[in-house]
């Protein structure tokens, strides 16, 4: 973390100390202001596409409480311009709504661009790694997002998102930009104290025009002992603690202090990756052997929803005690039943890059897209612009064929629209 010594940053923080202090001190089960809408029946998983993800032979993966303090919510309940503007999209622009592309955060390149201006994906991951600090951080995001606009999307602004973690896992660095502690680090302040960084950290992203924070990491490693040999979570000091309630105090803390920064938090990787070995991104077969429906392990998961968080990503892994058929994210079950049903979640469900993961490569490109949205998710995420057209082309062509289909990526393009009004990011 930078030692930035100016009053302003100081007195901000102190002022969000003292905030957030009084904050805890509400009745944790005053409800949310504005809860988000409720998500069409046209979400439920289609008969016709199941999300059947490859053989389990082949194509494993895996991870895998109290009162939690509210969450204040980023979506205010919409009105009927989200309705209308769905209304007046062509299919092809409602697909784009439901995508999320990559772009470099060193400067977006002409696969990226295409992407954005020709097929019209509404939405821009900001990969990579970059030291250029906020100036020059800021004029790159203005321009990937700049080529989201207009007629391609209907005059709906996209959300752009980063993975600004902490540890090695913060892709925006240098001037501007505080070097943030591992999240193993981040677990051992106070959780007052570590809502006030979040915000500062939070305020750092939305300055240079970052909206989605595809963070904090929810994932439970069950002890100190076992994560240098937990892959994805606990080899990088990703985890907040090894109790699910560690876990959840200071996730809770993290996402409050990206929202009052008016950055979404995205609580992930649902159900969990802290008992697995292998990291789903490099490896394949990837297998939670021990997770089940109603795990103690999803706790943080069910309080950060219950606290109102806006973003829940879904994990690659396979978890066999919960659908021994599917991949996390083609599972009806994990995605529609755990996630909308169990734990009442109401926002946007992102999946984890489906692209350029090793562990979901058994299953064709232009398939992945389309097993997603049918399990029930909300916004697919392709970190490897060069075969998100592939991706594009199945779920539009999908969408074609099948009017059940279609009504599911309409139910999706819908809660998009909705946050996305509510985030201001819609053309009236």
């Amino acid at each position: 973390m930078s030692r930035r010594t100016r009053s302003w940053w100081i007195a901000g923080a102190v002022a969000m100390v003292l905030a957030v202090a009084a904050a805890l001190a509400i009745n944790a089960s005053v409800s949310l202001r504005n809860p988000p809408s409720p998500v069409p029946d046209a979400s439920s998983p289609s008969s016709a596409h199941p999300g059947t993800g490859p053989p389990t032979t082949t194509a494993p993966a895996a991870p895998t409480a109290g009162s939690p303090t509210p969450v204040p919510s980023s979506s205010a309940p919409a009105g009927d311009l989200a309705r209308q503007k769905l209304a007046s999209m062509t299919l092809a622009q409602k697909v784009g709504q439901v995508m999320m592309v990559s772009s470099p955060v060193t400067g977006a390149d002409a696969q990226s661009i295409y992407a954005l201006e020709t097929l019209g994906v509404g939405n821009v991951f900001m990969k990579g790694r970059s030291t250029a600090g906020r100036a020059g951080i800021a004029a790159v995001v203005r321009e990937a997002a700049g080529h989201v606009s207009g007629t391609r999307t209907a005059g709906v602004r996209p959300f752009v998102a980063t993975d600004q973690e902490g540890g090695l896992v913060q892709i925006m660095q240098g001037p501007g930009f505080d070097r943030m502690p591992q999240g193993i680090e981040q677990g051992g302040l106070p959780p007052a104290t570590l809502a006030a960084e979040a915000t500062r950290w939070g305020r750092q992203l939305a300055a240079v025009g970052v909206n989605v924070n595809l963070a904090p990491v929810m994932d439970t490693v069950p002890s100190a002992a076992f994560a240098p040999s937990n892959g994805p979570i606990g080899t990088f000091g990703r985890e907040f603690g090894y109790t699910p309630a560690a876990v959840s105090s200071h996730g809770l803390a993290f996402a409050r202090g990206m929202l009052a920064a008016g950055v979404s938090p995205t609580v992930k990787h649902f159900p969990g990756l802290g008992r697995v070995t292998a990291n789903t991104d490099v490896s394949g077969a990837v297998t939670d052997n021990i997770t089940v429906r109603n795990d103690p392990y999803v706790a943080p998961f069910r309080d950060a929803v219950a606290a109102g968080v806006p973003w829940l990503m879904i994990s690659n892994a396979y978890y066999p005690k919960i659908d021994p058929v599917n991949l996390a994210p083609f599972s009806p079950v994990i995605v529609h039943d755990m996630v909308r049903g169990d734990l009442g979640f109401k926002g946007i469900i992102v999946s984890d890059d489906i692209c350029d993961a090793v562990q979901v490569a058994g299953v064709p490109v232009a398939d992945r897209g389309v097993y997603f949205i049918a399990a029930g998710g909300t916004m697919a995420l392709c970190t490897n612009q060069g075969l998100l057209p592939a991706m594009y082309q199945g779920l539009l062509a999908a969408a074609q064929k099948d009017p059940a289909f279609a009504r599911q990526v309409d139910a999706a393009a819908l809660v998009v629209l909705r946050d996305k009004e509510a985030a201001g990011l819609i053309n009236k």
